[in-house]
């Protein structure tokens, strides 16, 4: 938008402003469309980055990255399937999925839920437990190089703009559940 400053308004008069301001917010859209762009392609690449790291990570342990993921997820507390799908963003489909490879393989099972007869809880068993610890040494130099990189306030503050870049996605797509779609911008 323009700013209020002491210039002339333009030679058409206020027609010419008004054209002006709206010129300047069709720019300031077509530049918020491509920080959006450049993010959600960011996040993709790193998600690319990421997966491949994980995979690297996860084989000497005998483990996927996927596998990994989901085992990481229950290490704290045992969850439902729907609760780990819903914090990790990803299907319950797919997190049913590879829950059942991980109980076949005797690297997680199933308990009781006392809050939900049927949605039984996963957790890891000892030798999902011990699969994961030996993930530990390579994801703490991975973690050191990436600190060395970075810097230790720049990868602080990488953390708290992803966080709050989730966040900020949760809260439009709560504003917006029905659809999918956010609401559309203002005229």
């Amino acid at each position: 938008m323009r700013e209020a400053t002491h210039e002339p308004l333009p030679a058409g008069g206020l027609a010419d402003a008004r054209t002006d301001v709206r010129t300047d917010v069709r720019t300031d859209a077509r530049t918020q469309q491509d920080l959006l762009s450049r993010t959600a392609l960011g996040v993709f690449r790193l998600n690319g980055q990421f997966l491949a790291i994980s995979e690297e990570l996860a084989k000497p342990a005998g483990l996927t990255a996927a596998w990994w993921q989901v085992l990481g997820a229950v290490l704290r507390e045992p969850q439902p399937v729907a609760g780990i799908a819903r914090n990790m963003g990803i299907t319950r489909q797919s997190v049913q999925r590879i829950a059942d490879l991980l109980v076949a393989k005797g690297l997680a099972e199933y308990a009781p839920n006392p809050a939900h007869r049927r949605a039984k809880l996963l957790r890891p068993t000892e030798e999902g437990r011990s699969a994961v610890d030996r993930i530990g040494p390579g994801h703490a130099a991975l973690a050191a190089r990436l600190t060395a990189e970075l810097g230790d306030a720049a990868f602080a503050e990488t953390v708290r703009a992803l966080e709050r870049l989730a966040t900020a996605l949760d809260a439009l797509e709560s504003a917006a559940p029905s659809a999918g779609v956010p609401a559309p911008a203002p005229e």
